[in-house]
């Protein structure tokens, strides 16, 4: 039996990873703190001995508080990743690390292939690309996935904010419409991680919904398929004062996901329909 420790496993993608993969015959090590700390390598070298793959979906993921509690983020998003190569390296276990697009400034005109030049705007996005670098200097059998615009049904996420407001008194609601993402379900970032996992390939890939959208057209959609009653106002960036400055461009190009899997993520708008019926199912 194939067997795996999944760090995070709690989180949002975390969640639907284990059920996932415990649905297609894995034994599964599901971890998360306050049992395994990823700053702390003895811990993790604990934690994942005997396992055939580690995934670290474990992160620090506020993407504004990074831009104030930097150390806390480069500890867990560089110094964590960097203990999670090093045990899986030393053990001999290959690793898959959960990485994000923000390591791109958003100046494109096309979907971001891995090779392209990184260069973040953020702290959140820094430290993310640090943990990538230290992955990289260990060596060791490894994944770096980048994916983008997470939401999920086990977790804090962009349409369950969406919907609480809207039920809550059908506002009018403003969003933003000049940053550009695709949307990607857990549900059905798990299944493609089980793919990688299956696949023989090693080295960076990107993994995420196909199409693509901006946050208020994500928003009017979420509307459509819920039926609720509500109105959503396009803005600019420039009119929220966020601490972190978010890529206006960051569609990650899929292609070196489908030349390994075979596989190709659903749209975005199939994403959303899939989250709705989870929700549902799930007393959301």
């Amino acid at each position: 039996m194939k067997n795996v420790t999944i760090l995070g496993a709690r989180g949002m993608l975390g969640s639907d990873l284990c059920s996932t993969l415990r649905e297609s015959g894995w034994s599964v090590n599901a971890v998360d703190l306050p049992e395994v700390d990823i700053t702390r390598r003895a811990d993790v070298e604990t934690t994942v001995s005997g396992h055939d793959w580690v995934v670290n979906c474990a992160a620090y993921t506020n993407v504004d508080g990074a831009e104030t509690e930097t150390e806390q983020a480069f500890a867990v998003n560089r110094d964590g990743a960097s203990n999670v190569a090093h045990a899986c390296t030393e053990l001999g276990i290959k690793l898959l690390h959960v990485s994000t697009d923000y390591v791109f400034d958003g100046r494109a005109d096309r979907p971001y292939r891995e090779e392209d030049p990184v260069a973040p705007l953020s702290t959140y996005g820094a430290s993310k690309l640090a943990g990538e670098e230290e992955i990289r200097r260990v060596g060791g059998v490894h994944i770096i996935m980048r994916t983008q615009s997470l939401f999920g049904i086990h977790g804090r996420n962009f349409v369950a904010s969406i919907l609480k407001k809207l039920e809550a008194d059908a506002a009018t609601l403003k969003v933003v419409n000049d940053q550009v993402s695709s949307p990607t379900y857990t549900g059905h970032l798990a299944g493609a991680i089980r793919a990688l996992l299956g696949c023989g390939n090693a080295g960076t890939v990107h993994v995420s919904a196909s199409g693509e959208c901006s946050w208020y057209e994500f928003a009017c959609a979420i509307l459509d398929e819920t039926g609720l009653k509500g109105s959503i106002e396009p803005v600019l960036t420039s009119e929220y004062k966020l601490p972190a400055v978010r890529p206006a461009y960051s569609v990650l190009d899929g292609s070196r996901f489908t030349e390994w899997t075979g596989e190709t993520l659903p749209d975005w708008r199939k994403g959303l329909e899939d989250y709705i019926r989870a929700r549902s199912v799930h007393g959301g």
